[in-house]
């Protein structure tokens, strides 16, 4: 299951200082380790969360290393149950530009984690991307960082992240959200056998901006070229570093996620967010899903297509507000 949104740049030069948090940034506050090209990304929002990514020392078992892990903490926490937003295949937490300030200002300690493998984070001695070290990192990140049972909220791919984890580690998820979820598919499928060489090949395709811009007219339920373009840059910043291919093709030839048989086991109360409009998975899957879950509720959005948080953040953000609420008032 692919899904994305999509980056390109004038050189820029720029001088570099040291910020409170210790990594370098460029003149315009965005962090060094971005690849520069975020400087031709117009949209104001992802600017805006781009500055506030940074990396935080990760240990897993499946590294020698720590891993320094990209992410977007909150600016404040709190003693309630925090707010955990991952994000879909071959993604970053930019993904959330729209919504992430809308839970903020509801008053959620609200974090957006990069999926080892995608997003930010420094893999230069890579280690393994297979569904295994995915969930590690996590773990180890949140025992590390987060230490409170989270909502923990998966759109696309993303659910079947969320799904994996909790069914293994329930004590650090308190409630789950998956939004267009991703979770029937059977792994990477065919893909898992291909060659090597043949896999890196169409790895490559992948950060092509023709098949991102036809991969946003899928997602979405209408926009405009421009924005199309802009949002093609947005989704295709990570591609640009230099360990993505690496670890693109390490998750695709390990198989990736078959949660199909976890769901039924998972426990935790669960929001189930649909756009109506999803061209990529099925609205049916979003009642299959609703009823082999044993304690979900469903909300479909009218007018959105797979990604409702980019494209109806304020419906996405109430929603999620009032179940992260309820019961904890």
């Amino acid at each position: 299951m692919l899904v994305f949104t999509i980056v390109s740049a004038p050189i820029m030069v720029t001088t570099t200082c040291r910020n409170f948090r210790g990594f370098r940034v460029s003149a315009d506050g965005f962090p060094s380790f971005l690849p520069k090209e975020v400087e031709r990304i117009k949209d104001p929002y992802a600017r805006k969360l781009a500055k506030r990514i940074e990396r935080l020392p990760v240990q897993i078992r499946f590294s020698a290393n720590s891993i320094l892990s990209s992410c977007v903490k909150p600016l404040t926490q709190n003693e309630k149950h925090p707010l955990v937003l991952l994000h879909g295949f071959d993604s970053s937490c930019l993904e959330w530009r729209y919504t992430y300030p809308l839970l903020e200002e509801a008053g959620l300690e609200t974090w957006a984690v990069d999926i080892l493998g995608w997003g930010f984070s420094d893999l230069g001695i890579l280690p393994s991307c297979n569904v295994a070290s995915k969930r590690e990192h996590l773990y180890q990140l949140w025992k590390s960082y987060i230490r409170k049972p989270m909502i923990l909220v998966g759109p696309s791919l993303g659910a079947a992240v969320a799904i994996d984890f909790a069914f293994n580690h329930s004590e650090a998820v308190e409630k789950l959200v998956l939004i267009d979820a991703s979770v029937y598919t059977e792994g990477t499928g065919k893909l898992s056998t291909l060659p090597r060489t043949v896999a890196y090949a169409g790895v490559s395709l992948l950060k092509s901006i023709p098949l991102r811009l036809y991969a946003n007219f899928l997602a979405f339920n209408k926009m405009s070229f421009d924005t199309s373009v802009d949002w093609t840059n947005v989704g295709r910043l990570h591609c640009l570093l230099p360990w993505w291919k690496d670890a693109t093709v390490d998750f695709m030839i390990s198989g990736g996620y078959n949660v199909s048989r976890q769901i039924k086991q998972i426990k935790q109360e669960t929001l189930i967010i649909w756009g109506e409009n999803d061209q990529i998975i099925s609205n049916k899957l979003a009642t299959r899903l609703n009823s082999e879950l044993p304690n979900s509720i469903l909300h479909q959005i009218p007018n959105s297509g797979h990604l409702p948080h980019v494209e109806k953040p304020d419906s996405v953000a109430k929603l999620i507000v009032d179940f992260v609420q309820a019961g904890h008032s």
